[in-house]
């Protein structure tokens, strides 16, 4: 075979939301594309009319901006390969059909469900094949003159590929080797239905693939046992030369590894199983996406491709870019990866104490803004550098930084009751003096000072410290106590000391 340039594609049905695992298939050819500088494809498979909801590929198209993975070729980009989507080929798969047809390669099949059902009464196990088609309403045992007689008067009709008994089919798989099929397991598949004058996938897809000129066909698993059939129609074409190698993926697995990961076990463990939140517009339901629950895409990338591949050393993240120079199919398992959910909140911890502080400072303008905070973006970014090791989304930084933007106004009183003795208030007025002769507010000075005072005065350290902390947090969380103070400033410290002290009863005598 010529040396051809590297080119994938991902064709997802637009039926509803990405799935996760749609999503994992789609980086693996990615990053395979990339790595062998070739190009990568979106194709809409929208061939089956019953099952398409609007909306569901303009989706599938934000999953892919948002997580930063770009086509080369797409519907929304287009390309010299068009269309990219299978509603509007219907006459280049009709083209096909009647080649295949004309050389006695598949056949039209009149039988309606009623005959199919009878028939599956009648024989244990039917299968629609090369034992039984000559039993059946079709082109093989109908006079030609009838066959063109039911199709000139609408009769509705469906085209079957005539697949050969006890031929071997060989399926060279990148990931699991070579697999060998006899043809006589396999179906005389439906290929197109006049009904709609759409192929069904099996056609379709041998089809665009072809002309296309796909390289690599990088699916999910569930895939792998209509590979044999994708090779016959392969060979039938006598297309067999320029025949894409497969990769068959394995399945993301629940967290207990006991079947296919499903919404059902996000909803029931509190996990998105899609990129992007999704409106169902029948059901009105919403489900949770990546993206709003607050992962970052790296993060999401870099965790879906260590879900059925590893790089083979101790490395866990990797950039885009060093995931295509790593990536192979030889490091591919054959077993299906667990969904470790837990994990994912791990990358994107990671990730979030990756990113400069002044674009997570930017992530989170929007719930300033709703809050009526004015807020210098300088201000912003000091503060998301104390609190963003704490996190491990970014929706978190609020709940860890509001006491940056806002004096308590009440305190914790598990804290208070704990942590506010009976001469807090007077140790803290003291401390208040001791603040106001600090010219350098930095932390590190405050804390040289706060110390010696303490030390001088004899004082339990942590009665102090921890009284200090309420007085300005409102309870006992938050950074280093001087890194805090040091970036609210005097005025401000030394302003929530004294309504602390106002605003905090004594404790009762025990």
């Amino acid at each position: 075979m010529m040396s051809r340039k590297t080119r994938v594609r991902f064709a997802p049905s637009p039926t509803g939301p990405l799935h996760i695992g749609g999503v994992r298939t789609a980086l693996y050819n990615y990053l395979f594309s990339k790595q062998q500088n070739g190009d990568f494809i979106l194709r809409i498979e929208d061939t089956d009319s019953t099952r398409f909801v609007p909306g569901a590929e303009a989706y599938i198209q934000e999953a892919f901006d948002w997580l930063g993975l770009p086509y080369d070729e797409s519907p929304a980009k287009g390309g010299k390969f068009g269309p990219y989507r299978q509603s509007e080929r219907k006459d280049i798969y009709k083209k096909y059909v009647h080649k295949l047809l004309d050389e006695g390669k598949a056949y039209i099949a009149f039988d309606t469900p009623q005959e199919l059902e009878a028939k599956r009464n009648e024989i244990p196990n039917f299968q629609y094949d090369a034992a039984t088609r000559l039993q059946m309403r079709n082109s093989l045992t109908l006079p030609t003159e009838e066959v063109k007689k039911l199709i000139d008067n609408g009769t509705q009709y469906v085209v079957r590929i005539k697949i050969e008994p006890r031929i071997d089919i060989t399926v060279n798989d990148l990931i699991r080797g070579e697999v060998v099929i006899n043809s006589s397991v396999l179906d005389d598949k439906v290929i197109y239905k006049s009904a709609d004058e759409l192929p069904t996938y099996h056609l379709a897809n041998v089809v665009d693939d072809h002309l296309m000129e796909i390289t690599h066909v990088i699916r999910g698993e569930e895939w792998l046992p209509s590979a044999p059939l994708h090779v016959w129609l392969y060979r039938s074409f006598g297309w067999e030369d320029t025949m894409p190698e497969f990769a068959h993926l394995p399945l993301l697995l629940k967290p207990e590894g006991n079947g296919k990961l499903s919404k059902r076990d996000g909803d029931r463990l509190g996990f998105p199983v899609f990129p992007l939140e999704w409106k169902d517009r029948q059901s009105g339901e919403t489900s949770s996406g990546y993206r709003e629950s607050g992962y970052l895409p790296q993060a999401v990338v870099n965790f879906l491709a260590l879900l059925g591949w590893n790089p083979g050393t101790e490395q866990e993240i990797f950039s885009l870019d060093e995931l295509v120079t790593a990536f192979s199919f030889e490091r591919c398992s054959k077993s299906g990866a667990k969904f470790d959910f837990e994990k994912a909140k791990w990358f994107n911890h990671k990730y979030i104490q990756g990113t400069p502080n002044e674009l997570l400072a930017e992530m989170i303008q929007p719930v300033l803004a709703e809050k009526n905070i004015p807020c210098d973006k300088n201000y912003a970014a000091n503060v998301i550098g104390l609190v963003k090791e704490r996190v491990n989304f970014v929706k978190e930084l609020w709940d860890q930084a509001s006491f940056f933007f806002i004096a308590p106004a009440s305190y914790d009183e598990k804290t208070v009751k704990k942590r506010w003795k009976k001469e807090s208030s007077a140790q803290l007025s003291e401390l208040i003096n001791v603040l106001q002769s600090i010219d350098d507010f930095s932390s590190e000075n405050q804390e040289i000072r706060v110390k010696q005072w303490i030390e001088e005065k004899n004082y339990p350290i942590g009665n102090i410290m921890n009284a200090f902390r309420l007085a300005v947090v409102g309870e006992s969380k938050g950074p280093h106590m001087f890194d805090i103070t040091s970036l609210l400033g005097k005025q401000e410290t030394i302003g929530r000391l004294t309504t602390a002290i106002t605003n905090i009863p004594a404790p009762e005598n025990t």
